[in-house]
């Protein structure tokens, strides 16, 4: 919101988005007049109005940057003049078994509230000690809109100067005394925080002695603080008014015996109570002077935890395995799902399918030695909204860079896919800046690193800045869906275009072959015709070179003249000896092309079937004689 509106005052900012319920384009749309031009959105493919940003070249050049990494194009407008709303905050403020709810305006001081809680619960405002703040250097005279709250709070009334409860409170006492409280103890100057179990019949001076001499703790937890008086170091921890069953606190080191008791009083500690804390009985407690096991009696080794990877795992599928495995024992179930297999293959997944399907790649790096693991881990990286959002849209693949080795093999495949400049920032990161959360984008030519995130923030800094990432990688992912498309489109058409191209192929292929064969067909029979015809024109040769010659007409024999008349209406005649057989006139019709076995011969009268008749009989037998004519006919 202040990258596209210019506002840089943050309260301004935030009073904006509250009065439009958190909704980015209506909050813009509110201080851009929208007749000024138009604000467009790369993200969902909305438009919205709003002003001509900047000089024209300035522009030109944002809008026509390509690698933007906003979901917006990133330019700056004239500054606009805002009227601020009153903002109202909402408290809810604990006291003992009492909740009280109190909205002020930002413009409120801290005193005005602690005059609300004088009329509800009846304690002198200079009694009160208003505690649950997130940041320290808190006085009557702060003003609300200086501490950059959020509209929701959560405060804590203590009241060191009070009596405890009256004695119809001593069963509960008693249970109190029999319960085990942990404390969550965060140490300024080496920025580290333990946890540390005492049973509520301890003592204040026996936590302190824990402590070995630190830090100081104020008398009461009324009071915030835990002052320096010894008659209160005998008061248990059951009636020092901690929250069950955790309770957090924050030291620092004594201070000077020359500073007056308001300034030793800035210096202490402030008390923050959590109910969601957890972790291990006490880690790293030798910045206090004790040793881990010898605070609850057992030996330090009992408590030292196995490593999250194996030194010179030779498969990644397999460390990673471990990996897991390790991090489920220390923080739990709930926590991100660990691509199982090399760096390569979660590439692959994330990068390389479907541009619809495509996730961010986010590498996580632990490192058991940074005093910012435990916390991370715990309360950022295992909350179920962070987890959440991981699996939704994430590949997460993690690497434990504690061992030496395996941080080299790391940066070494951090060199081969980002480039040497990647690998050289988390070469330079120290220690106590791990864990860190690596954010990548896969890109047509290259992996993009988006965000570097360390150990030190918290769980809405980095769900923001995962969303950030998100918005980015949405716009980009649109317009890779958009190519996919596109080149879809032409390869659907291409693809349409060779299927016609083939299906008219295979059938000029199939036209031609039809013609071939019905060519080779008519070959074929064509060399039959032609082979029945040679056939027969032999046999017709034969037959009429087998022929007894025709007697003249002056023979002195008896003679048999025939005419034969064709189906076509020609006549041919011959004579015929009477004493010759009747097959000697078959082989004559069929050496004139009509053979028996096809064609009958017919006799006129009567009309008779002459080739029924026996072959071997004369003419003169089958009254074929003197003369006489037949009639060629073809059979069925």
């Amino acid at each position: 919101f202040q990258a596209c509106t210019g506002i840089e005052n943050i309260d301004e900012a935030i009073t904006l988005l509250e009065q439009n319920n958190w909704d980015l384009v209506a909050a813009i749309n509110g201080v851009i007049p929208q007749e000024n031009g138009i604000l467009q959105s790369e993200y969902g493919g909305e438009t919205l109005h709003g002003p001509a940003y900047g000089p024209t070249s300035h522009s030109t050049a944002a809008s026509s940057t390509p690698s933007s990494s906003s979901a917006f194009r990133h330019v700056v407008p004239s500054r606009q003049i805002v009227e601020r709303q009153p903002r109202m905050l909402d408290f809810r403020v604990e006291y003992r078994d009492r909740n009280v709810d109190v909205v002020l305006e930002d413009s409120s001081t801290v005193g005005d509230i602690k005059h609300i809680l004088e009329n509800e619960l009846q304690i002198p405002a200079s009694k009160m000690l208003l505690k649950g703040w997130k940041t320290g250097d808190v006085d009557d005279s702060t003003v609300l809109k200086t501490l950059h709250l959020p509209k929701n709070n959560c405060l804590y009334v203590l009241t060191p100067d009070l009596p405890p409860p009256s004695s119809s409170h001593s069963g509960a006492l008693q249970e109190s005394l029999n319960q085990n409280f942990m404390l969550i103890v965060t140490h300024r100057e080496v920025q580290r925080e333990y946890n540390l179990n005492f049973s509520g019949s301890s003592t204040i001076q026996e936590v302190t002695r824990s402590c070995h001499g630190h830090c100081t703790f104020p008398v009461s937890p009324s009071a915030g603080v835990w002052a320096v008086h010894p008659s209160t170091f005998s008061m248990t921890l059951a009636v020092a008014g901690l929250t069950f069953p955790c309770h957090r606190l924050t030291v620092g080191r004594r201070s000077s015996p020359v500073q007056t008791r308001e300034q030793s009083e800035e210096q202490c500690t402030d008390v923050h109570m959590v109910s969601d804390s957890d972790g291990d009985d006490f880690e790293d407690a030798a910045e206090f002077g004790v040793d881990d096991g010898e605070m609850f009696g057992v030996a330090s080794s009992a408590l030292r935890k196995s490593p999250m990877m194996p030194e010179n795992a030779e498969n990644e599928g397999d460390a990673l395995l471990q990996f897991t495995a390790e991090f489920s024992s220390r923080y739990g179930d709930c926590h991100p799902v660990y691509f199982i297999g090399s760096l390569e293959a979660a590439f692959q997944e994330a990068f390389y399918g479907k541009a619809r399907d495509r996730k961010l790649l986010a590498i996580y790096l632990h490192h058991d030695e940074s005093v910012l693991t435990n916390v991370f881990c715990s309360q950022m990286l295992c909350a179920e909204s962070i987890v959440s959002y991981l699996s939704q849209n994430f590949i997460t693949w993690a690497w434990d860079m504690t061992k030496e080795a395996n941080r080299a093999r790391f940066l070494t495949m951090c060199t081969r896919h980002f480039g040497s400049v990647v690998a050289q920032t988390i070469r330079t990161q120290k220690t106590d800046q791990f864990p860190l959360f690596l954010i990548i984008m896969g890109k047509r030519s290259s992996n993009e690193v988006l965000n570097v995130i360390q150990g030190n923030t918290t769980v809405d800094e980095l769900m923001m800045r995962l969303m950030a990432a998100m918005e980015i990688f949405s716009a980009q992912q649109q317009e890779d869906i958009k190519d996919e498309d596109e080149r879809e489109a032409r390869e659907n058409v291409k693809r349409e275009q060779d299927e016609a191209y083939r299906i008219s192929l295979e059938a000029d292929r199939a036209k031609r072959e039809a013609q071939e064969r019905e060519m080779a067909e008519q070959f074929r029979l064509e060399q039959i015709r032609k082979e029945q015809e040679e056939e027969r024109e032999a046999i017709r040769l034969s037959l009429e070179q087998s022929l007894p010659p025709e007697p003249k007409e002056e023979s002195t024999e008896s003679v048999s003249k025939l005419r034969i008349r064709t189906p076509s209406g020609e006549f041919f005649e011959r004579r015929f000896l009477a004493s010759s057989k009747l097959q000697v006139v078959f082989d004559f019709v069929a050496s004139k092309g009509y053979p028996w076995e096809e064609y009958k011969l017919l006799g006129t009268f009567p009309r008779r079937d002459v080739t029924q008749l026996d072959p071997n009989k004369s003419l003169l037998e089958v009254k074929l004689y003197p003369q006489e004519t037949l009639f060629l006919e073809a059979k069925e």
